[in-house]
Formats: structure tokens, sequence, C-alpha cells
């Protein structure tokens, strides 16, 4: 019984990390001032009739704080990168100067810095509905045990176990979204 306790405990640890995981990816689209290859890691391009990930059909790189530039594998692909950043919806507008795609990064005004904190608190929401769904699970679970002939203290324990787990990785979700607040409202 002890090993399957362990094991639902584990999952429930792994699959709460898979939550803060899925939150750090989330919160490295979201800009907050400088110019990052990540910003534009949603961008799909239309390549051979399929849609490709921009950093599959070209180099991402930032020479300075308030540019990037693709540098597409083949020039052909210039009109289709364009396209694609217009697509994404992220408020960029991309140039071309013949060789390479150029976008100027504009600063945030407060209210954009503002509508991006509001989307990283989101984000760092939906982290935390699926830490406490972890929670629920593995709950399940240990209930389940307890009806196949757990002793009750030893569900009680397993169910500690499992909210100090799930109060570490809210805090962990708290910390990752004071940062990037921070981060964003910085100018």
């Amino acid at each position: 019984m002890n090993e399957e306790i362990d094991f639902i405990i584990d999952s429930a640890k792994e699959a709460m990390q898979a939550a803060i995981t899925h939150l750090e990816k989330k919160l490295l689209n979201i800009r907050a001032g400088k110019a990052s290859p990540a910003m534009l890691g949603g961008v799909m391009v239309e390549y051979y009739g399929s849609p490709t990930p921009l950093n599959q059909v070209g180099n991402v790189s930032t020479p300075d704080a308030r540019t990037i530039t693709i540098q597409p594998f083949e020039k052909s692909l210039i009109q289709a990168i364009e396209k694609g950043i217009l697509l994404a919806n992220l408020g960029f507008n991309p140039m071309n100067n013949g060789d390479s795609v150029i976008i100027s990064v504009p600063p945030l005004t407060e209210e954009r810095r503002k509508d991006l904190a509001k989307q990283a608190k989101s984000e760092a929401e939906d982290s935390k509905i699926g830490v406490r769904n972890d929670r629920k699970n593995a709950n399940n679970e240990i209930k389940k045990l307890e009806k196949e002939g757990l002793s009750e203290d030893l569900a009680k324990v397993a169910e500690t176990n499992i909210q100090e787990l799930t109060d570490i990785y809210i805090k962990k979700i708290d910390e990752i979204l004071s940062k990037k607040e921070k981060e964003i409202m910085t100018v």
C-alpha cells in the first residue's frame, strides 16, 4: 500500500511540476519591454502548404533591445513570414529589406503593460487551477485505496502530504507571477 501511496504522490508532483513548466512557457510569450526571440514562439508560417513554426523556417535573433530580425532559410519565404507574424496578432508590424524580416518592438504604454500583467495573472490562475485539479485527482486515488483497505490514518497522512505539495506549487506560481509582473511593469 505504501508504494501505491508514494506512486500517487509522485504522480501528483510530476503533474504539478508540468503546470509550472507550462506557465513558464506561456509567460515567455508575454513581452516585457525588451525584444526576445521567444515573443515569436507561437508564430506559424505557411511552408509548402503546411503551417510550420517560425523558428524552423528562419533564424530569429535580437540585434538590440528594440529589434527582432528573422533571416529566412529561403528568400521566397519572406512574404509568408510577414503574413504569419501579422496573423499571430502580436501587435507587431513586420518590414522586410529583401533579405530578412525586421520587427521594431515599440515601447510598451502604461495601458498595454497593465493588459500584459492581467494576461500573466490569468495564465497563473490557470496553472493554479491545474495544480488544484492534480490535488483532487490524487486525493480521489487515495480514497479508492481507502476503499480497498488502506487505513484511515495512512489516508489522512497521504492527503496531508498532497496538500503540502499543493501549497508549495501554488506558492511557486505566485513567485513566478510576481517576478513576471515586476518585469512587465518596469519601464
